[in-house]
């Protein structure tokens, strides 16, 4: 394997793992509690 097939390879695998990192980070950045509206169909107290 060249060398700059080694460079790629690993330039691929630094992209997917910082693609990777990100998504987990927003999805725990997701807000959880409690989620009260008041419509027509009363009040909806929802658990997030």
């Amino acid at each position: 394997m060249s060398r700059n097939m080694l460079y790629l390879v690993i330039g691929a695998l630094a992209v997917v793992a910082v693609t990777l990192s990100y998504q987990v980070y927003r999805e725990r950045q997701k807000t959880t509690g409690v989620e009260i509206s008041i419509g027509e169909r009363g009040i909806s107290i929802e658990k997030k």
